[in-house]
């Protein structure tokens, strides 16, 4: 079958291979984390089975089809124009989607790869410089001062803060957003986050890959149809702004959508502006409340301190200020590094 052909170019940390089962032998003897995917990428299936992140809902396995994940590499290899002997490196965790795919990409356009154990700061110990990788917001923060070794970065798996973003404005290397999900094989839109990669405040948005169709529904959500990496059309939970007919808006999460009294408020649009204030990690939540349903709760991680009233009034609409203000010591984290809201609740 044709996905059991390697690209004649692929290296994996910098060793050629003449055929899978050099591959197979080489990835056993020396990074058993990528060798049970590999087994099941080389064998006569048609699918992967895929773990969800659990970010969104509760964590569940899916089967991708392995021409679909194909499909999904070749449109990132052309929409950054990335050709075979590039040097890649791969520092997320094998064991969902996005780590799954970098390897993938790897071996299918004939990239250089290099692997690293996923952790929070995963340029820390590394001498040499790359074309192209993929990490989560936590990683690129902790990476300031070596991102420049990277030529093309792309962020997934978190939205990335404003924060973050002006940190990384000025720096050399090109910066995108992802947007995407298992599902979808990883991304199916790109958004530039900083100068060196087109970023510009009139055009933050994102643009969608080669073959990628998007409406909305009547709840505003973002529909996606790509027959080249899903079988079926696929109906989010995520409300966008359509600003043409391949390019969008995120605003935030249907499911996060606090209804306090009638008043419909959206947690990230308010995670936004407070960001401007607010300078550790934190989120707004919905807890029941008697007389209005639910009210609007701000959870802050780390030691407490007292926000001025006048500033939130400044930066907030009356409906947005939260009721309450809850410290906790630690954010509870999913697998793959994002905020898990519902368990962090419970700490309250």
């Amino acid at each position: 079958m044709h996905f059991k052909n390697l690209h004649t170019a692929f290296q994996l940390e910098e060793n050629s291979f003449n055929n899978e089962n050099d591959l197979l032998a080489f990835s056993k003897n020396n990074y058993t984390s990528i060798y049970p995917f590999l087994c099941e990428w080389f064998d006569a299936s048609e699918f992967i089975n895929v773990n969800t992140s659990g970010s969104t809902g509760k964590p569940k396995t899916i089967k991708l089809k392995k021409e679909f994940m194909i499909n999904s590499a070749k449109a990132t290899g052309e929409f950054f124009k990335l050709q075979s002997g590039i040097t890649a490196l791969l520092c997320l965790s094998i064991d969902f989607i996005a780590g799954k795919m970098m390897l993938v990409r790897a071996m299918v356009l004939g990239w250089s790869l290099d692997i690293l154990e996923p952790n929070s700061n995963p340029l820390e110990q590394i001498k040499k410089g790359y074309d192209f990788t993929a990490m989560v917001p936590l990683q690129v923060f902790n990476s300031m001062d070596k991102i420049f070794k990277i030529k093309i970065l792309i962020v997934g798996g978190g939205v990335v803060s404003d924060e973050l973003q002006s940190k990384i404005m000025d720096l050399s290397t090109k910066i995108y957003a992802t947007y995407g999900m298992t599902e979808t094989i990883t991304h199916i839109a790109i958004k530039p986050l900083n100068k060196a990669s087109g970023f510009s405040f009139k055009n933050d948005v994102f643009q969608t890959l080669p073959n990628v169709y998007i409406q909305k529904d009547n709840r505003d959500c973002l529909v996606i149809d790509a027959p080249k990496v899903s079988e079926r059309i696929l109906v989010t939970n995520d409300i966008v702004e359509l600003v043409s007919a391949n390019t969008f808006k995120w605003l935030g999460r249907f499911d996060n959508i606090i209804n306090s009294g009638g008043v419909k408020l959206v947690p990230e649009q308010i995670e936004k502006k407070l960001s401007q204030i607010i300078f550790q990690p934190f989120f707004v939540t919905g807890i029941p409340d008697k007389l209005l349903g639910e009210k609007l709760v701000l959870v802050i991680e780390g030691t407490s301190f007292k926000l001025d009233k006048e500033i939130l009034k400044k930066t907030l609409t009356k409906f947005e200020i939260p009721k309450e203000i809850y410290f906790v010591d630690k954010f509870v984290m999913t697998e793959t590094g994002k905020m898990d809201r519902g368990s962090t609740c419970k700490l309250i």
